[in-house]
């Protein structure tokens, strides 16, 4: 069978026998900042194949990469397939002969400017950070939505932030947020006793335990959920984080039908209903109230990753950020609970 034709459910099938004939098990590293994301990539796939033997590996983006380079000099095992925040890497590992070509069906509803031309590497769905909030501690009309609005008094002591030059992502968020508002936020923020936090998720769960009410660098569910008292917020003007996380198969992968599988799951229209944000196929329908994220005027993961791509000014900010915030504090927070 040619695996570029039939239905997607066809595909799946059949990428799905020829994973169980190989007899191997699947390989995963995403990019993360807790242990427990693991599960968003294994959950459904192991559900949907429980046949095809899966483990995923979350580590911060920034580690995994290098993680990679080092394997491959030194023969070490490496991930059938990674997806991950460093964007700039997948052009490199494309140029070096890293990574293999493949295209699964459904790309052609992804944004095209974000898929490889050549088929080395593909979006598989959306991340953002912005406001987030416990509703249990704090009124929807009082939360924080505008950067300005991280200024009052009233939230001082009460605000937890992921230190920007830990986190390329977030860094390009200060940078946008500080070119709307100017360096004058900047110091008024650093004013407000903002409790400073390695990872993305370690805010969630400063909020959630109630230990901090507030953050603009962290993600929940876009519609609020049952027994999740965490609130997610997109501001009408201040700019937010988004980025679409690409992944790719390895060329020298173990498993390369099981890689194949595993990211033609991710695209599938089935699963990219199910995404825990925006999915990357725009043929999916959106809870009501939101837009597919490349028409958000407040946000640009056009420009996030032409951002990651210039090494050299997220160098430069990274100083900035640190005389302005000081050193990163804490340890790795995936050998946290979290």
């Amino acid at each position: 069978m040619d695996i570029s034709q039939g239905t997607e459910e066809q595909q799946l099938d059949h990428l799905h026998r020829e994973a169980v004939k190989a007899k191997e098990s699947l390989l995963v590293w995403a990019g993360g900042d807790a242990k427990s994301q693991a599960g968003m990539y294994t959950a459904a796939f192991g559900k949907r194949f429980p046949d095809v033997p899966i483990e995923a590996v979350v580590e911060l983006s920034k580690y995994l990469d290098a993680r990679l380079d080092h394997r491959l000099l030194t023969g070490g095992q490496v991930p059938d397939v990674i997806h991950l925040q460093s964007l700039h890497d997948y052009d490199y590992w494309k140029d070096a002969g890293v990574l293999e070509r493949y295209r699964p069906m459904g790309l052609e509803q992804t944004p095209q400017a974000f898929v490889d031309p050549d088929g080395f590497f593909i979006p598989l769905f959306v991340f953002a950070f912005s406001n987030v909030y416990d509703s249990r501690a704090v009124d929807d009309a009082e939360a924080p939505i505008e950067a300005p609005d991280y200024l009052a008094p009233k939230w001082k002591g009460q605000i937890v932030l992921t230190y920007p030059h830990d986190d390329d992502a977030v860094l390009y968020q200060f940078d946008q947020v500080v070119a709307q508002f100017g360096w004058k936020w900047l110091h008024a923020l650093l004013e407000q006793d903002v409790k400073w936090a390695r990872g993305t998720q370690t805010p969630a769960h400063l909020i959630a335990t109630g230990k901090k009410k507030v953050s603009f660098t962290t993600y929940n569910t876009l519609v609020d959920q049952p027994g999740n008292p965490l609130r997610f917020r997109i501001p009408e003007r201040t700019y937010f984080q988004s980025w679409y996380q690409t992944g790719a198969i390895v060329s020298s992968a173990k498993n390369k039908w099981a890689a194949r599988l595993y990211l033609s799951f991710w695209l599938s229209q089935s699963q990219q209903q199910n995404v825990f944000q925006w999915p990357a196929r725009e043929d999916i329908a959106l809870p009501a109230g939101f837009r597919h994220v490349r028409h958000y005027p407040n946000t640009s993961p056009h420009g996030f990753r032409e951002f990651m791509r210039d090494r050299a000014r997220v160098e430069r900010l990274r100083g900035i950020y640190e005389n302005f915030i000081g050193p990163i504090e804490g340890p790795n927070p995936n050998t946290l609970d979290l």
